[in-house]
C-alpha cells in the first residue's frame, strides 16, 4: 500500500484525489489546504481526512509520498521539505518559477534518493501521445512544425483571483507546450518572443523547422479556457481543440491527408489517472521514471525563462 498526502485542494487537488481513489493499492492519508472546507471537500473524494498543516503531512512517517498541487511559487519549499523527510514527490507543472529553484528541487531529490516526478501533462494525454508516436514511426513523413495555444482569462481585469496565485504565461501556460515541442521535435537552437500577458514564442531549429507557442491570460472572463495544437507533417496535419467547461474538456481531434477533408480521430483516457498511476508504479519499481523526471521539467522551464529573456531584451536568444 502506497500512502499519499495531497497538498492543495483547488481544482487540481480534486482531480488528483479522484485519480488516486481509482487506483488499487493507494491510500490518500490526508489533504491539506489553507481553506479548511476545501480540504474537507477534496478529502471526501478519496475517503481521507483533512490535515491541519502541510508540515503535519510531510512529517508523518507513515506517508510514502507527497502530491503538490499548491500555487507554483510555493512548490520549491514544500517539495524540498518533503524530499528531505524521505518522501517521494509528485509536483504539478510548472515545477518552479526559476531555474535556480527547480535545480534546488532536483538536487534535493538526488541527495535524498527519492523520486521527484513532475506533471508534464501533455505526455499523458492520448492526443499528444498520438502525435509523438506518429513522429517516431514516420507514418506521415517528418514532423515539419507545431503550432500550440493555451488561452485563459486569469490576467484579465475582473477574472477570478488567479492573478494573485499564478504567474506569467511563459511559465504557467507555455511550459506545457514548450515540453511538447521538445518531446516531439527536440531542443531548439534559438527562440524569439513578443507580447506581454498574451505571448507568442517562435522556436527555431537548425534544420529549418519551427514551433510556434502561444498563450494568453487576457481572454474575457466568461470565455472558457481552451488549448490545442496543429502538428504539420510532410503528408498530413493533425489538429486538436480542447475547450474546458465543467468536467472533462470538449475535444475535437482531426487528421487531414491529401485532398480529403479532415476526419475525426477518437481517442480517450484520463491523463491525470495515467500520470499518477505511473508515479505509483515508479515508486514500486514497475515503471521508468524518465518520462516525467525533473530534468524534463527543467528543460521545458529553460525555454520559459528564455522566452522571458527574449521579451525583456526584445531580441532572439540562443538556446544553449
Amino acid at each position: 500500500m502506497v500512502r499519499i498526502g495531497i497538498l492543495g485542494a483547488g481544482a487540481m487537488g480534486g482531480m488528483h484525489a479522484a485519480a488516486y481513489a481509482g487506483l488499487a493499492g493507494v491510500e490518500v492519508a490526508g489533504v491539506f489546504s489553507r481553506n479548511a472546507e476545501r480540504a474537507r471537500s477534496v478529502a471526501r473524494i478519496c475517503k481521507a481526512e483533512a490535515a491541519p498543516t502541510a508540515e503535519a503531512l510531510i512529517a508523518d512517517e507513515d506517508i510514502d509520498a507527497i502530491d503538490v498541487c499548491l500555487p507554483s511559487a510555493q512548490h520549491p519549499d514544500v517539495v524540498v521539505a518533503a524530499l528531505e523527510r524521505g518522501k517521494h514527490v509528485f509536483c504539478e507543472t510548472p515545477m518552479a518559477l526559476s531555474l535556480d529553484a527547480a535545480t534546488r528541487m532536483r538536487d534535493a531529490a538526488r541527495k535524498a534518493g527519492r523520486l521527484l516526478q513532475v506533471g508534464l501533462l501533455v505526455r499523458s494525454i492520448s492526443t499528444y501521445q498520438h502525435v509523438k508516436a506518429i513522429a517516431e514511426v514516420g507514418t506521415h513523413g517528418r514532423l515539419l512544425g507545431l503550432t500550440t495555444w493555451r488561452m485563459g482569462s486569469y490576467l484579465h481585469p475582473g477574472a477570478p483571483d488567479h492573478k494573485a496565485h499564478y504567474g506569467d504565461p511563459t511559465t504557467e501556460l507555455m511550459t506545457f507546450d514548450f515540453d511538447f515541442a521538445g518531446w516531439t521535435m527536440g531542443r531548439p537552437t534559438w527562440l524569439s518572443a513578443a507580447g506581454t500577458a498574451e505571448v507568442t514564442a517562435l522556436l527555431g531549429y537548425d534544420d529549418g523547422r519551427s514551433a510556434t507557442i502561444m498563450a494568453s491570460g487576457l481572454m474575457p472572463p466568461g470565455t472558457p479556457f481552451s488549448a490545442g495544437f496543429r502538428a504539420l507533417f510532410e503528408k498530413a496535419v493533425f489538429e486538436l481543440q480542447q475547450v474546458f467547461l465543467d468536467g472533462p474538456p470538449r475535444v475535437t481531434f482531426t487528421i487531414a491527408e491529401g485532398h480529403a477533408a479532415p476526419r475525426p480521430i477518437a481517442l480517450s483516457g484520463d491523463p491525470y489517472l495515467a500520470e499518477l498511476h505511473r508515479f505509483i508504479n515508479c515508486i514500486e519499481g514497475r515503471a521508468d521514471a524518465a518520462l516525467l523526471d525533473a530534468d524534463r521539467a527543467i528543460e521545458a522551464l529553460t525555454l520559459s525563462v528564455a522566452a522571458q529573456s527574449a521579451l525583456a531584451a526584445r531580441r532572439t536568444v540562443a538556446i544553449g
